[in-house]
């Protein structure tokens, strides 16, 4: 009754929103992991920890001019149209001979003229290939009924001269494998062939382990993916296990697409740093525009080591036809791709605002704090002791800021029995308060009549709002606890940005070429870090994001070569001057 009497009097000093700021039609960026509604792992093992969201091995196709999104176990796929709003269809690709969990398993998804095919990945059970002309309307019906050469996470490919191909392999032990089909009776031209095995005594960052120290287990390649520029193929691939903060793609280059391959010395892509980490087993794709981009998958691996969500990054090739993918700020706000804007799949500029911050909740349940929905680690969480209507989470900027968008990540705390699979009635309501004082409440973000499945919510603001608090009440949870792993809050600070980083140190011994201590002064008005890296000065694509830290052992480096860094302080209000490239040999 106390409780109830404190939150009614909480109500006198909250004054309703004239214009509620909430994301229009109009929105134009997008914050990983993306916002699609993950279904609960089907396989009933998988959830002996507790019922959780999870997918993984995304595929995305420009088909038609419409963006389609397959991933593992969704009993469905999404399309969007602008990469913002993803519409779910639901849809079982199973046969009578094969009905089991694993439906769409690290999904083969290919165009061959105006038809899409979708394969899941088998080698016990013969899967069917299917087709469709119009998957926007679940139009499907069986090209193969059983495709009996199979393959673990297999990918398709439609060369410029329309021959067909199939990719696969997953496997600690094996390589990847390419064959050759028929495009019209899918049946394999030749023998299938080897195409790449990791190579961990050389690349450091193909060794296995979250610390890549390769004590365990020999590290896995995995999740095939081919792209064609210029001539060239590049042949992609997952490494080094999918439940690491490491998981990354790499990358081969080869003259042919059955050829000999050359391997990009550093992953394609790769963030070991930040809230949402990991980008390993993915696809690559173009936009309306020819821009290119990459979705890959994240770990979070707490609840089980399959727990994981999806985040998409831009992606391209330099001048010298270096593939690239920058994961830097990769879970912050990124503007979409729009035909009218010029910065394509380019950072906002707006910061994290409120890590570390000071948190305030309505109740705590256990030992899940409330600092823990502002750490940036996705793999902790507050939760309060309930999933009733008026919970909340305060978050305190330090100071007056400008707000431009808030991401909220939902945690699975104690999800319900019932939940296993692919649910579609389930959704999440909430209100967001904002004040200059934490006294006084005016309305933000009105979501209490929302009848969607949010679990990454992102809200751009139509238009900023100068604010220090910031208030997320809860009024319905799908399951489960009011639980909360990420309250993020981005825009730009008052203050200025942060110094250069001095004393900025790399050492790498003889003993492990593949190995180097980092270490910096810390800066003073900074609370994290990028540190670039890469085998030229001016391709340093690979980066990883350190908070409240002032040194780092990085591990995944080509033995064989020198290599070159640069760092840079972030705060609120924006970021340094990056210090000047260093070579280390």
């Amino acid at each position: 009754m106390k409780k109830f009497t404190r939150y009614l009097l909480s109500l006198l000093f909250i004054i309703p929103g004239k214009n509620e700021l909430f994301a229009q039609a109009n929105q134009k960026t997008f914050c990983n992991p993306i916002n699609i509604d993950y279904g609960y792992t089907p396989i009933p093992n998988f959830s002996e920890w507790g019922r959780h969201r999870a997918t993984a091995d995304p595929v995305i196709v420009n088909y038609k001019g419409d963006f389609y999104l397959f991933s593992t176990n969704q009993w469905g796929y999404w399309w969007s149209h602008d990469m913002l709003k993803w519409n779910y269809v639901s849809k079982r690709f199973l046969r009578p001979w094969n009905e089991g969990y694993d439906e769409l398993c690290a999904p083969a998804v290919g165009i061959i003229g105006d038809t899409m095919l979708v394969f899941g990945s088998t080698y016990t059970r013969q899967f069917t290939i299917w087709m469709s002309t119009n998957p926007k309307a679940n139009e499907w019906k069986p090209l193969v009924d059983s495709f009996d050469i199979g393959g673990w996470d297999p990918a398709f490919f439609t060369d410029t001269d329309g021959r067909f191909y199939m990719y696969n392999g997953s496997s600690n032990k094996y390589p990847l494998y390419g064959v050759e089909l028929n495009r019209k009776t899918m049946q394999p031209i030749g023998t299938r062939k080897e195409m790449y095995l990791l190579e961990p005594d050389r690349y450091g960052w193909q060794r296995f382990g979250e610390y890549l120290d390769n004590t365990f287990l020999d590290p896995f390649i995995e999740g095939a993916w081919m792209t064609k520029h210029n001539g060239k193929y590049y042949l992609q691939y997952g490494a080094p296990g999918t439940e690491f903060s490491g998981y990354a793609d790499g990358v081969v280059v080869g003259p042919e697409p059955l050829g000999y391959f050359t391997p990009q010395s550093d992953p394609l892509s790769w963030k070991a740093g930040g809230f949402a980490r990991g980008a390993g087993h993915g696809s690559t794709f173009t936009d309306n525009q020819n821009n290119y981009w990459h979705i890959s998958t994240i770990s979070i691996s707490v609840k089980n080591n399959f727990e994981r969500r999806l985040g998409i990054w831009p992606a391209g090739f330099d001048k010298d036809d270096v593939m690239w993918c920058n994961t830097a700020f990769g879970d912050y706000p990124h503007w979409a791709p729009y035909q009218d804007k010029a910065e394509h799949g380019g950072f906002t500029g707006w910061m994290l605002l409120n890590y570390n911050k000071p948190v305030q909740v309505s109740s705590t349940l256990g030992s899940y704090y409330p600092n823990n929905a502002v750490d940036e680690n996705i793999k902790s969480y507050w939760s309060a002791r309930s999933a009733d209507k008026g919970e909340w989470i305060q978050t305190d900027l330090g100071a007056m800021s400008t707000v431009n968008a808030i991401q909220l990540n939902y945690a699975d705390q104690d999800v319900d029995s019932s939940f296993l699979g692919k649910s579609l009635n389930v959704y999440h309501q909430y209100k967001i308060y904002e004040s200059n004082d934490g006294k006084k409440w005016q309305l933000l973000i009105d979501k209490s009549k929302n009848r969607t499945d949010v679990p990454h919510d992102y809200i751009e603001l139509s238009k900023p709002v100068q604010t220090r608090f910031l208030k997320l009440e809860n009024i319905h949870m799908p399951t489960g606890k009011f639980a909360i792993s990420g309250f993020r809050v981005f825009g730009k600070g008052p203050g200025n940005i942060p110094d250069t980083v001095k004393s900025f140190i790399v050492l790498r011994t003889e003993k492990d070429k593949r190995s180097a201590w980092i270490k910096w002064e810390p800066v003073n008005n900074a609370y994290a870090y990028n540190i670039y890296m890469g085998t030229a000065p001016d391709k340093l694509y690979n980066n990883i994001m350190i908070y409240n830290a002032n040194e780092y052992y990085y591990k995944g480096m080509d033995r064989t070569k020198p290599y070159y860094f640069q760092i840079e302080a972030i705060n609120e209000n924006g970021v340094s001057q990056r210090t000047k490239v260093m070579r280390v040999d």
